[in-house]
């Protein structure tokens, strides 16, 4: 459709219930197709959700209306953590149902089988046919409604799914049978309609009940979310729901409560739990000033603290919209089986028809019907529509608790594929602030302090920094002068002192230079009394990642606009063999671009480009929220381990889609053409579809137990 350039376009991610199979999710992609103003639907089986890019014209109900036009129902009517809690409720209340018509099924299809072999049991009223007849048809109508109601749904936008299949199948079973009642044709059949609806409908409900668990992660982030925040208005505090709360409010928070909301500390103090929502180890230090996030634990003193993000501002709810739409997105690698599922069930079709065809053209019709039955049943393509999903949802689950942020399927999926990394320098191989690494002594400390309390240089406030830390006092300072690209001079107890760039260097000083430090000299009336050198120091655990790294055959490179002296110094120091020195921020991303299958890790708005050129952009947590726009993985926390953290999540993820995949491929390859030689009987045809389903998500949660 046409875009106009005055159209806002949005992305909306919404769940989706009733769903069985991939097919399902095929006939709600064409249903939303056809609404005018949606550029783009995808419908993700695993997830049990839609995502829909469309046009500011495009309202809920439309949205809505086809989904239910396909036969489904959309949740769109709620907002935020509230949405997420009734949506768990509605399929909480679901599950219920179904388990519902799984036992009163068995029971009914219980009896059905014992009356089906009078020679095994001497029942003769379960034996009687209409008595058959009475105990078969609520399993058919009443428990396999939902099949004939997707079924028809399907007829109607010229589609057939998974669903198509049973009921062609097992109606056909039926209805043979009530024919034999009338001595039309031979064989009785009821026990396999009603046990392979009752197979079919158990395995559903185990399906859902291990799919439940592929999303304990978003469960986990929003159980950490409070209930009330204690407001202070006009100098009382009182408990308030914490909808309630708006951005400006004062929020007091005791030892041992959480942070209701995001904001910044007012009064007070304290070490706060960032574990749950960053994977930051250890209890952070809060002051008057620092930010605090919602949701996370305060550990000991008590503070007060101004709001400024709630509700779906919050660090946590961005947190659990990005993880649902990773979840909710489609892997590249996942286009083959959606492919292969599209023409599957017309296909198989035609291959049972044919079944039919050969076994009854040999002379044998009842053994022509049986298979028929059973290549229908055993032709499930759920599992194929299982395989990736499943896997993708538990995979970035498992990341979030990590502190690891999968913005979209596709970054995760090529991760494992990177043979090259690119690191900026500053902020992210680095700590991104200058301290204080080397002094001649404490008293050429107390002194360039003094000198530079005037002063508003970065570096200048680093050294004042370190000498209050110990506990140095400092010196009145009279003349002072700021002299620009050299340093500083002034007077202190009448002599003159300059401290700045040095002429003449020791060795030693050379040394610390070639070990990327800036080192500066106080002199007095030239004479050199001593050195204060200065460095951005690298973050803990750098080099073991880059060996790490390495180790695998991945290149590593670091990029920076500092000269090539400075720039090879933290190199070395990092592990890192290749560099890039005095690069503009503009020509990050055509450096970038000079390589295939790179990953490039930073944390500037000056990295934004080159994040989005690189085939996986990686953004450092504390960097700003540009960056973290622009990349497709966020590390939530300030631990560098965690770029090893996301490349391996990747390659245990990808492992187990493989498997999925070879597993859910294999089972048709090798199961369909022993249906189709008679075999298999419909009724452990049915058995093995639920468990190819089953097998799938339990072994994508194996994910949850994978050490990365």
């Amino acid at each position: 459709m046409v875009v106009f350039p005055w159209e806002k376009m949005t992305k909306k991610t919404f769940p989706v219930v009733g769903m069985h199979c991939a097919s399902c999710a095929k006939l709600i992609e064409r249903s939303l197709s056809k609404v005018p103003g949606i550029i783009k639907a995808s419908v993700n089986y695993g997830s049990e959700s839609a995502t829909v890019e469309i046009n500011d014209r495009v309202t809920d109900q439309e949205l809505e209306k086809a989904v239910k036009d396909a036969g489904y129902k959309a949740l769109l009517d709620q907002n935020s953590n509230v949405k997420d809690q009734n949506v768990e409720e509605i399929k909480t209340n679901e599950l219920k149902k179904l388990k519902t018509k799984v036992i009163i099924s068995s029971i009914l299809s219980i009896l059905v089988f014992i009356g089906s072999f009078p020679e095994w049991f001497s029942y003769s009223l379960i034996s009687n046919p209409y008595f058959l007849l009475f105990l078969a048809t609520p399993v058919q109508f009443w428990a396999g409604k939902d099949f004939y109601l997707a079924t028809w749904s399907g007829l109607k936008n010229r589609t057939a799914s998974m669903d198509t299949l049973i009921v062609i199948g097992t109606t056909a079973a039926y209805f043979y049978s009530i024919l034999s009642m009338f001595n039309i044709v031979e064989g009785m059949y009821f026990d396999t309609a009603a046990v392979i609806i009752t197979l079919i409908l158990l395995g559903r409900f185990l399906e859902a009940k291990a799919k439940s668990h592929t999303s304990d992660a978003i469960k986990k982030l929003l159980g950490l979310v409070p209930k009330t925040a204690r407001l202070i208005r006009n100098g009382v505090e009182i408990d308030v729901p914490l909808g309630e709360v708006v951005a400006g409010d004062l929020i007091r928070v005791r030892p041992g409560e959480k942070v209701p909301v995001d904001g910044v500390i007012t009064e007070g103090n304290s070490f706060v739990d960032e574990s749950m929502v960053t994977g930051e180890s250890f209890p952070v230090e809060k002051l008057i000033g620092a930010n605090v996030i919602g949701s996370t634990l305060n550990k000991s003193g008590s503070f007060i603290f101004k709001a400024t993000k709630v509700g779906s501002e919050t660090m946590l709810s961005h947190i659990v919209e990005m993880v649902k739409e990773a979840q909710s997105s489609r892997a590249p690698i996942a286009r083959m089986a959606d492919l292969v599922s599209s023409y599957f069930v017309p296909i198989v079709l035609m291959l049972a028809v044919a079944t039919f065809v050969v076994w009854y053209v040999v002379g044998l019709p009842t053994d022509a019907f049986i298979n028929l039955v059973a290549v229908l049943i055993i032709a499930c393509p759920c599992a194929m529509g299982l395989a990736t999903p499943t896997a993708i949802m538990v995979g970035t689950g498992k990341g979030a608790e990590k502190g690891v942020l999968i913005k979209d399927a596709t970054s995760l999926e090529t991760a494992h594929k990177i043979r090259t990394i690119i690191f900026d320098k500053t902020g992210t191989l680095t700590k991104g602030m200058p301290v204080v690494t080397d002094i001649s002594d404490t008293e050429i400390l107390e002194i360039t302090a003094s000198l530079e309390k005037g002063s508003e240089h970065p570096l200048g406030e680093t050294i004042v920094l370190k000498a209050k830390e110990l506990g140095l006092k400092t010196k009145k300072v009279n003349g002072f002068k700021a002299i620009a690209g050299e340093g500083v001079e002034g007077f202190i107890q009448n002599k003159k002192y300059f401290f700045g760039k040095i002429k003449e260097k020791s060795d030693k000083i050379k040394n610390l230079e070639s070990q990327g430090k800036t080192v500066m000299g106080l002199t007095r009336e030239n004479e050199l009394l001593g050195f204060v050198a200065v460095a951005d120091t690298l973050k803990t655990g750098v080099r073991e990642v880059i060996k790490s790294l390495e180790d695998k055959g991945i290149k590593t490179w670091m990029v920076t606009g500092d000269n090539q002296r400075t720039a090879n110094a933290i190199a070395k120091l990092a592990g890192i063999k290749n560099v890039m020195a005095e690069v503009m921020p503009n020509e990050k991303s055509e450096k970038v671009k000079e390589f295939t299958n790179v990953a490039f890790v930073g944390d500037g708005i000056n990295d934004a480009p080159a994040l989005a050129a690189a085939d996986v952009g990686i953004a450092m947590g504390t960097g700003t929220d540009i960056a973290m726009e622009s990349a497709g993985i966020t590390l939530l926390n300030s631990d560098f381990k965690s770029v090893l953290t996301a490349m391996n999540l990747s390659k245990v993820t990808m492992r187990v889609i493989k498997q999925n995949l070879f597993w859910a491929f294999g089972y048709n390859v090798i199961l369909i053409p022993v249906a189709t030689l008679g075999l298999l009987n419909p009724m452990l045809a049915s058995f093995a579809m639920a468990a190819s389903s089953i097998s799938v998500v339990l072994n994508s949660l194996r994910l949850n137990r994978v050490k990365i």
